[in-house]
């Protein structure tokens, strides 16, 4: 009986030691719309991941607003402030759009992924929210017309603010000529939190 006690108790602490798998990192935006928990997902899109937690972590975000909102498509933000000054950025990253497909990722409702320009390696601070089927901005050849929209993270609880953002009346401000809400939508912070799963 004793022995039997023993091998449970040195069982246990072994089980104990061993490494467990960690979590998947996750980011809340707090915006004057209600709160967004985002999930990243640093196996399938490491360098994008690293790349939007070194601007969480430097407050980046704090004070941008969601300059760029169109209904049935999705909801951009992270570049400007209150002013409509584009905030500095780090260097650009490479696109990691072919590997987010293989791994699964999609542009569909909920999923974050990187904007960018025409450069498909010119991704830095300005991220969307997808509210729809927007499969067509998955990585289909590597050219100029097949590169897509790197899909890094997804909402995993404050769609139903994502949707109200979305929804939006809008028009032109600053310097965009339209899809600026009119009830601006900010983002009063962003922070790296515990994992609720």
């Amino acid at each position: 009986m004793l022995r039997r006690i023993l091998i449970a108790a040195s069982l246990a602490v072994s089980l104990a030691a061993s490494p467990a798998f960690a979590a998947n990192p996750e980011v809340e935006l707090d915006t004057s719309a209600g709160v967004i928990k985002i999930e990243l997902f640093p196996d399938a899109t490491p360098k994008t991941v690293e790349n939007f937690l070194a601007y969480v972590k430097a407050k980046h975000y704090d004070g941008t607003q969601f300059h760029r909102v169109i209904p049935g498509f999705m909801i951009q933000g992270g570049g400007y402030d209150a002013s409509f000054w584009q905030k500095p950025t780090r260097p650009p990253i490479g696109i990691e759009s072919q590997q987010s497909v293989k791994a699964g990722l999609s542009n569909v409702p909920g999923t974050v992924a990187m904007a960018r320009t025409g450069d498909p390696n010119s991704a830095t601070s300005q991220f969307f929210i997808n509210v729809a089927d927007n499969k067509r901005l998955d990585f289909h050849s590597p050219d100029p017309q097949g590169w897509g929209y790197t899909v890094f993270g997804k909402v995993v609880a404050g769609m139903d603010v994502v949707d109200r953002i979305a929804k939006s009346k809008t028009g032109p401000a600053g310097p965009f000529r339209s899809d600026v809400p009119v009830e601006r939508v900010f983002i009063k912070s962003a922070r790296i939190v515990t994992p609720s799963h």
